[in-house]
């Protein structure tokens, strides 16, 4: 914070230097111009005679300017080496950038208002009073920050030192003077629409009321908007962002905290949370103002008793949760929370005494007695691969649904533990392998986790921890072993029964992009980022493998592979768009086209191929499209592509541009796709989204 601070000042002096630059420089220009002026006058004023009573101008000379930027400070530069060089009466440093002269309303955007208003302090410069304080009106009139010439027909004021002239119109100028009021415009300003919502680090912040408007918040708003009306109304009681918001059980009253902010003159505006009215848009209580520290970044009514409790949890240190007397807006007992993060704070919603709070690495249940809060800690059976606690939501009874930061859902209670609900992956999922003969796949990504799933129970029958972030999962024929390849070179051999590490190879130092076992199990075969495919040979039902050889031959890294019926060849693609044919006897690459002409393929991974090219879209990119995948019975081609959706075909796809029916889901690039066993279930893996899309063929 001290380096912030100290960069922050630099910043401001910086600021300072170049705005009095554009101060020199507008003034300098300004003198000029007078000068000119000045020199027309005189020369007009000769050639006609000097008027009675009136003294001609002096003509403007150099010496004159120097006397006008007289008094402008000398500042040194900010780095304190060399000697100020003098632009007029004024020194900078000799590094000063070049500026144009801004206006006051430029300058200004280099600042921001907090900024602004600190260097404002700053500078005794920049001290006026208000033109309409000991103004005078008499023909020239004179204050702190306004001079009104009658002579000139002008009026100059100063911004931060810098005179700006403006001149009167004619019209006005008989009339005119310093001490006249002005008036209020008749005119006022209505918010009518507000765009956006703050969901990125806010939670529990949209509602449905039952007037049919949905509530939530964004900036300092709290937008209450009809969908089916499609409009909005506001509530504008707060004066800087809105960080929580809660309901109140007669789903009438809303409560929302708000962050600490300052106002334009730098005063401090003190984080406080609102009573609210969602009827009338009427403030009915303000609480905590001087209480909380930074934000209010957590509130929750009382579910019973009326709701006439509101716990609140700021952002300072400590955390400190509060409950409130809302309707006497009285604090009815503080205490310090937690030193981590407190993402919820909720009362029990039967017990009035009881409050719950949790966040990250912690649950803690609250009891209020005696005008004091007790802790308890509340201990899950949470293995450490579902992630610490995200938020909290009440069942039925005693039951607690409890999200958490990798993506899962426990669901249990205090009492009898927690079983796992909801489970998913947390980074980029490419890795996707379905059974030979169980309705059963796995899924494998960057975060080191691979998942056995049930498509029945669409739960995982198992999960396990690798030490590298994988990208690709290929069962044995048999389905007791499984392969993972990971982005480092080195790829395991799981047993699908125990989940036990079998065995650990390593082929390059790049991710394996493809592993695939031929459909007689005699050959397993490995892609990778190198360009190489390295081709070994299979016994144990998959728990033993000899490397046998690699295939070298593509000029770009290897990105599918499909095994003939017979396991006779293998076919390849690689990054440069390229088609080759192997034996894996050899492995050496078959150029016979005659060879691979008519061979009939166990499956079809390739996305380039006769048998595949109509997925291909006119103007297309190599990359568009992820994955592609054929049904055991031969019928269907499903694709994935890099746009979230997933198309499925008629196969084979061998005409151009083929007619598909295309399914949304995924919000981002869709990494892979495959079919069961049976064909009954289509799955797909999302990149970004890190989801996982189960679809029934019907």
């Amino acid at each position: 914070m001290e380096v912030d601070d100290r960069v922050s000042a630099l910043e401001q002096r910086l600021q300072l230097q170049e705005d009095e630059l554009a101060v020199l420089k507008a003034a300098l220009a300004d003198a000029l111009r007078r000068l000119r002026a000045c020199e027309e006058q005189g020369a007009a004023l000769r050639a006609r005679g000097t008027p009675k009573g009136r003294a001609p101008p002096r003509l403007g000379t150099t010496a004159s300017v120097c006397q006008l930027l007289k008094g402008l400070p000398t500042r040194t530069p900010l780095n304190g080496s060399g000697p100020p060089r003098r632009v007029g009466g004024y020194a900078t440093s000799p590094s000063s950038p070049k500026k144009e002269a801004t206006s006051g309303r430029s300058v200004r955007r280099y600042l921001s208002p907090e900024r602004l208003a600190s260097v404002r302090r700053e500078d005794p410069r920049s001290r006026t009073t208000s033109s309409s304080s000991n103004c005078s009106a008499k023909k020239e009139g004179k204050t702190k920050e306004v001079i009104f010439s009658v002579e000139d027909g002008s009026v100059k004021m100063f911004l931060r030192g810098r005179p700006v002239p403006m001149m009167i119109p004619d019209e006005l100028a008989p009339t005119y003077s310093l001490d006249t009021r002005s008036e209020l415009p008749s005119c006022r300003l209505k918010l009518d629409w507000v765009y956006g919502y703050r969901g990125r680090d806010c939670r529990a912040n949209l509602y449905l009321l039952p007037t049919g408007e949905i509530v939530y918040f964004v900036a300092s708003v709290a937008v209450l908007y009809s969908v089916e009306e499609q409009r909005q109304r506001h509530y504008l009681g707060h004066n800087d962002d809105i960080k929580c918001l809660a309901i109140h059980p007669d789903m009438v009253t809303i409560a929302t905290g708000q962050v600490a902010g300052t106002t334009k003159e730098g005063k401090p505006l003190p984080p406080h949370v609102r009573i609210w009215d969602s009827v009338s848009l009427s403030t009915l209580h303000v609480l905590g103002l001087g209480v909380f520290d930074r934000a209010v970044c957590c509130v929750g009514f009382s579910k019973s008793n009326g709701g006439n409790l509101l716990c609140a949890v700021d952002e300072s240190n400590d955390h400190m949760l509060s409950v409130w007397d809302w309707a006497k807006e009285t604090k009815v007992v503080d205490v310090k929370c937690s030193n981590e993060a407190v993402l919820v704070a909720t009362f029990h919603p039967t017990d009035p005494t009881v409050l719950i709070t949790c966040g990250k690495s912690h649950i803690y249940f609250w009891t209020l007695e005696g005008g004091s809060l007790s802790k308890r800690q509340g201990l899950f059976e949470v293995p450490e691969d579902f992630g610490p606690v995200r938020t909290v939501a009440e069942g039925h009874g005693d039951t607690l649904y409890v999200g958490t930061t990798r993506n899962s859902i426990l669901q249990g209670s205090v009492h009898t533990g927690f079983s796992l609900l909801v489970q998913g992956h947390v980074e980029e999922l490419w890795g996707l392998a379905t059974h030979p003969s169980r309705a059963q796949f796995v899924t494998c990504g960057q975060d080191k986790l691979v998942h056995l799933w049930s498509s029945d129970s669409h739960q995982p029958l198992w999960s396990r921890i690798i030490e590298d972030p994988a990208r690709s999962a290929g069962f044995h024929p048999s389905g007791s072993v499984l392969a993972v390849g990971t982005v480092t070179g080195r790829w395991l051999l799981l047993d699908t029964e125990t989940h036990d590490l079998v065995a650990i190879h390593t082929d390059g130092n790049e991710q394996i992009s493809v592993v695939s076992f031929s459909p007689d199990g005699a050959y397993l075969a490995v892609g990778s980022h190198d360009n190489l495919v390295y081709v070994y040979t299979v016994d144990q039902g998959g728990r033993k493998v000899s490397r046998l050889g690699k295939c070298s031959g593509h000029s770009s890294f290897i990105t599918h592979l499909d095994w003939a019926q017979d396991s006779s060849c293998f076919v390849t693609n690689s990054g440069d768009y390229e088609i080759l044919y192997w034996d894996p006897a050899t492995c050496k690459q078959i150029t016979s086209a005659d060879a691979v002409r008519n061979m009939e393929w166990a499956t079809a991974t390739c996305v380039l191929g006769f048998g595949v090219f109509g997925i291909w879209s006119e103007g297309a990119d190599g990359t568009d499209i992820n994955a592609v995948a054929r049904s055991h019975d031969g019928k269907l081609l499903a694709s994935a592509d890099d746009f979230g959706k997933v198309h499925l075909f008629s196969y084979p796809c061998c005409q151009p541009r083929a007619l598909s029916h295309k399914y949304g889901g995924h919000s981002s690039h869709v990494t892979n796709v495959a079919f069961l066993w049976d064909d009954s279930m289509a799955l797909t893996t999302g990149g970004k989204d890190t989801s996982v899309l189960q679809w029934r063929v019907v």
